[in-house]
């Protein structure tokens, strides 16, 4: 009889290289919300692959980055604080020509890591193959990688391979969550970081970061098969407050129909959502205003 392996795997790497639209390709489903826009997520995010001889558990994190402010700081703490604490470290990166100052940033902090570390190429879709060689080579020299693997997370190209090595590394261990569970993030969690998925592709480029969702109401009527959903956007400017609204209400109509649509597939009941805009100047260097928002340095 097979034993049972477990354990928990890490994403890291510099903002906007792939973490999240992995993590979603290796589980089958979309937990966790992606962007072409750096810095999408926040908070480390737990997603649960349960096969009949193995279960993983994977931690995705918020890019490493030098942070400019409070919340920037409690992310990448967040980051570096599962290094340790998992069985297996991924880190990702994309093939350029030289590598990036914030993929060697990322690298440093590895540096007095224990747990084994891949490095996952991603996007090699985008290079040809002499290249990829050379992108491999140049990293080998700047840390002792357990294993180098290539794939495309958006194509799942050899995402296959990158399981086997995921598995190669997980201890004999126990099923840590019900094989039905794809993710341990509450369902207010799920909505207000759907809601902000969808302002993050709506809005200009400036905006987006200076965002919160807070989730005030979520009831189910007692009467019939619908939730009631009553939501916050929190941003950082006046000016702000009229773009995420935009003309006649048009712009935050735009949000809460996309972001309706991805909820009930998620949770699997037709939903009613009312959205709100108010201002919170300099949220993201309020310590009160990162904990209410769930961003809580406790919990790293």
């Amino acid at each position: 009889m097979k034993k049972f392996r477990s354990g928990f795997i890490t994403l890291i790497g510099r903002p906007n290289v792939g973490k999240s639209t992995l993590m979603n390709c290796l589980i089958g489903e979309k937990i966790a919300i992606t962007s072409h826009k750096p810095q999408t997520t926040r908070n480390k995010i737990t997603s649960i692959l349960t096969k009949e001889d193995f279960q993983c558990v994977f931690l995705d994190t918020p890019g490493i980055h030098k942070p400019k402010h409070k919340l920037g700081e409690y992310m990448v703490r967040s980051a570096e604080n599962t290094f340790n604490e998992v069985d297996l470290v991924l880190m990702l990166i994309e093939p350029t020509e030289k590598v990036l100052d914030m993929d060697q940033y990322v690298i440093d902090r590895l540096e007095n890591v224990k747990t084994p570390v891949v490095l996952v190429i991603n996007k090699i879709d985008t290079i040809e193959r002499d290249k990829l060689l050379e992108v491999i080579d140049a990293y080998r020299k700047l840390h002792s990688f357990a294993e180098v693997v290539p794939i495309s997370a958006m194509k799942g190209s050899n995402t296959d391979e990158l399981m086997r090595v995921i598995r190669k590394y997980l201890p004999e261990g126990p099923q840590y969550f019900p094989e039905d569970m794809v993710t341990d993030q509450p369902e207010r969690q799920i909505a207000s970081e759907i809601i902000r998925e969808k302002a993050l592709y709506l809005l200009q480029d400036e905006i987006p970061h200076g965002i919160a969702v807070e989730i005030m109401s979520m009831k189910k009527r007692p009467d019939q098969n619908m939730v009631d959903v009553e939501a916050t956007i929190y941003c950082e400017k006046d000016s702000h407050k009229g773009i995420i609204i935009g003309k006649q209400g048009s712009m935050l109509k735009k949000i809460g129909s996309q972001a309706r649509r991805d909820m009930e597939r998620l949770l699997g009941s037709p939903i009613y959502l009312q959205l709100w805009v108010k201002v919170k100047k300099d949220w993201r260097d309020s310590d009160f205003l990162l904990k209410n928002f769930g961003y809580d340095k406790r919990n790293i």
